[in-house]
């Protein structure tokens, strides 16, 4: 039987720079040869594309119903009969996810309780808890300095007020839901190649 692949979740607010370092980890992992997905949270499957919606503000929710939408795309996410990850990582295979749960507990507890959140999400948490979360900690006017360079529009959290309660919200999670699990810090305004050898040290057991 193989052996089981790593889970490692990345997370941050908008404009923290999780997409540039999960290329350059996607890349190093592909070098030395592992076996490893990439994959992201709101996904591609239907209510992550629901979420998207929301989201891009093509449709307006209630922000208990985008919180219970999170949990539910999530669920899929983990789940699905053709490519969940929990059948990935049993074959072996390793997955890193651009967000998870954190995400849920940071974003959606701007506007509902986050005991609600980390309650609603104790259905994934209980089936999958990350192998190692990378925490990407930027300040809000960076991020939105770093938004505007790159998007023509910006989502539903992208304000420097909302950004900022949600940094917030990502250190109180850790400390409320974060017992027992690796959680590995990182300063997001490195230069990104030192940054990326600082997170594969971080992340190597």
């Amino acid at each position: 039987m193989e052996k089981r692949g790593r889970f490692i979740a990345f997370e941050g607010i908008d404009g923290s720079g999780k997409t540039t370092q999960i290329e350059y980890l996607m890349k190093k992992l592909q070098k030395l040869g592992v076996k490893c997905l990439e994959t992201c949270e709101p996904t591609g499957l239907a209510a992550g594309r629901l979420l998207r919606s929301a989201l891009t503000k093509q449709i307006k929710l209630d922000n208990r119903a985008i919180a219970a939408l999170f949990v539910a795309d999530r669920v899929d996410h983990l789940t699905n009969e053709e490519n969940g990850l929990l059948k990935t990582l049993e074959s072996g295979c390793s997955v890193v996810c651009d967000r998870y749960c954190f995400s849920s507990y940071a974003y959606n507890s701007v506007d509902t309780d986050m005991d609600w959140v980390i309650n609603a999400n104790s259905v994934c948490t209980k089936l999958l808890v990350p192998d190692c979360t990378v925490f990407l900690d930027v300040a809000p006017d960076t991020a939105l300095m770093r938004i505007a360079q790159g998007r023509e529009a910006a989502e539903l959290f992208e304000t420097k007020e909302r950004l900022t309660l949600v940094r917030e919200n990502y250190f109180k999670a850790f400390d409320i839901a974060g017992a027992g699990q690796r959680i590995e810090i990182f300063d997001g305004t490195l230069p990104p190649e030192q940054l990326a050898d600082k997170i594969w040290t971080g992340i190597s057991d």
